[in-house]
């Protein structure tokens, strides 16, 4: 296979269409077409479904597709590895967050990076633990940061900070937390309605665990994957949230939620930073990692 060929592809999978891919590429839309075909002859099957409306993977085109993204990301490393004698720091680096991480770490970790390593770039996507292992694996990703990380083939896992959780409920008009409420048990806690994550988002798979080391369940009111969304929906009282403080303390209005401790047990969770064991780091991914603690630690313990 040719690599422009699976650059082609690649890029005309993601975007659905032919022409904007060519615009995207700045090539011209029949060479572009033609390059794409050629790529099926060789392997002998139709990776996308071509309409009216654009173009779309078929199901070789999806193995393709998450194959051709990794190929393409160990490419740009190596022409990082080649070229950093010359020019220092350089290259892409991928980085995959959790959605309450990526709220906090985001923003300072980016300012950050420009200013260490001008010539280099970094890109941040959100996931869930598992999604974000696989593309760990197969080359999509070359850092991420994992809640309650277990040793797993193939994956270098480094802790980083142990997060409490808190239970999150909206503030009633003219509450002061000033001293903050007391802790709440856990056995309390499974009385209440709870705006959660789906499995097998990690905190809603601790907090099950937990729960069920005391015999009892969690009531779930709503099941939601996002942070922001969570919050919205509790600010609106359809019931509470688990969270780490951080995502409430760094959200767009703090002040319209209470958050109180929870004991007995305590629940906290780990986040570990995770690269992959079957790939050299590049000096560019090693100077990251170590923003990325330096960062983390400073952010998120102090939250």
């Amino acid at each position: 296979m040719d690599l422009k060929q699976i650059e082609y592809f690649v890029r005309v999978a993601e975007m659905g269409s032919f022409t904007r891919a060519a615009v995207a590429l700045n090539v011209a839309q029949p060479a572009l077409s033609r390059q794409i075909r050629l790529l099926e002859v060789e392997l002998r099957q139709n990776l996308l479904k071509r309409n009216g409306r654009g173009a779309s993977p078929t199901e070789a085109g999806l193995l393709l597709l998450e194959h051709g993204r990794g190929i393409l990301h160990q490419v740009e490393r190596a022409h990082e590895e080649l070229g950093r004698a010359r020019s220092g720091l350089n290259g892409r680096v991928a980085l995959g967050l959790p959605p309450s991480v990526a709220r906090v770490l985001t923003v300072p970790l980016t300012r950050a990076f420009r200013e260490k390593m001008p010539e280099a770039q970094m890109s941040i996507s959100e996931g869930l633990t598992t999604a974000m292992q696989d593309s760990l694996l197969n080359g999509r990703l070359d850092i991420a940061l994992l809640y309650n990380m277990k040793a797993t083939s193939g994956l270098e896992i480094s802790h980083l900070v142990q997060e409490e959780l808190w239970l999150v409920q909206k503030r009633p008009p003219g509450l002061q937390e000033d001293p903050p409420p007391p802790p709440i048990e856990l056995k309390d806690v499974s009385k209440l309605p709870l705006v959660i994550p789906s499995r097998p988002n990690a905190i809603r798979m601790h907090v099950e665990s937990e729960m069920a080391g005391l015999g009892m369940r969690p009531h779930i009111a709503l099941e939601i994957d996002g942070v922001t969304a969570i919050l919205d929906l509790v600010a609106d009282g359809a019931g509470c949230a688990i969270l780490s403080r951080n995502a409430v303390t760094r959200s767009i209005n703090p002040s319209a939620f209470s958050t109180r401790p929870i004991s007995h047990p305590q629940l906290s969770i780990e986040l570990s930073c995770v690269v992959s064991s079957q790939r050299p780091s590049t000096l560019t991914q090693q100077a990251t990692l170590s923003l990325i603690r330096e960062t983390a630690l400073r952010l998120l313990e102090s939250a």
